[in-house]
């Protein structure tokens, strides 16, 4: 979406999502700047995607991804899963990184609740996934029909149940997640925005805490996990001040 010489906005999904979560934001900021939203390894359109379990991994395809493309400077703009993956592509690819817009980022902290995750990743109704998702969202917040249904179309693919539960087995070890080396996230010098909502249930808030000074930290009252969907106001707001600095 978007046409111009302008460094691209990427934007990297989170775990059991795809591109299309992205729509609403993307086609906001689309209208200003270039932009592309991936399907990562192991999700919808990209399934069948070889080998590829891991943040590192998925890191790893879209930087083959926008070398392949011929795009060598991008903003990346990650959720959970996605924001680990995007800060990661700024560890092993920083010249490729104009800047950084972090929604719940996995990595930043052991904490992780993987019994929701694991509910989620089973569910194929609509009526498991709705349960699963209502706790991702802020109390008050409802989680959209189109949503709901959109993941029980991408269940319905043969191997995508599976592929989400070996990403998930991955992903965590003894209930805890994977994280992000600090020298990595202390390394980073281009902009970096952290937004996290303070209901989260899925990655704590206080994962936001202690991180660099000169990064921009936002945490938003009577949000949840799922920020895409739950403000995405603040969402584009967040991404057009960090893309303007970058």
């Amino acid at each position: 979406m978007g046409e111009g010489k302008a460094t691209p906005i990427v934007f990297l999904h989170g775990f059991g999502g795809t591109a299309a979560g992205w729509h609403a934001v993307q086609t906001a900021i689309s209208t200003d700047h270039p932009t592309l939203a991936f399907d990562l390894p192991g999700h919808g359109a990209s399934l069948d995607y070889p080998d590829a379990v891991t943040a590192r991994h998925f890191a790893q395809a879209v930087v083959e991804d926008l070398n392949g493309r011929d795009i060598p400077r991008v903003h990346l703009v990650g959720h959970s899963m996605g924001g680990a993956t995007a800060a990661l592509v700024a560890a092993f690819a920083p010249e490729k990184v104009a800047s950084l817009t972090l929604l719940a980022p996995g990595g930043f902290g052991a904490d992780i609740n993987g019994r929701l995750l694991q509910h989620y990743a089973a569910a194929r109704t609509y009526d498991a996934l709705q349960v699963a998702l209502e706790g991702m969202f802020g109390w008050r917040n409802p989680v959209p029909e189109e949503m709901i249904r959109r993941d029980v179309d991408l269940r319905r693919k043969p191997g995508q149940i599976e592929r989400l539960g070996a990403i998930l087995a991955r992903m965590m070890k003894d209930g805890l997640q994977g994280t992000i080396p600090r020298a990595f996230i202390e390394a980073f010098t281009m902009p970096v925005t952290v937004a996290w909502g303070r209901l989260d249930n899925v990655l704590p808030v206080y994962q936001s805490e202690g991180l660099p000074p000169r990064f921009s930290i936002h945490r938003f009252d009577g949000a949840g996990h799922m920020l895409v969907e739950e403000i995405p106001g603040e969402v584009i707001r967040l991404i057009s001040t960090t893309v303007r600095t970058g």
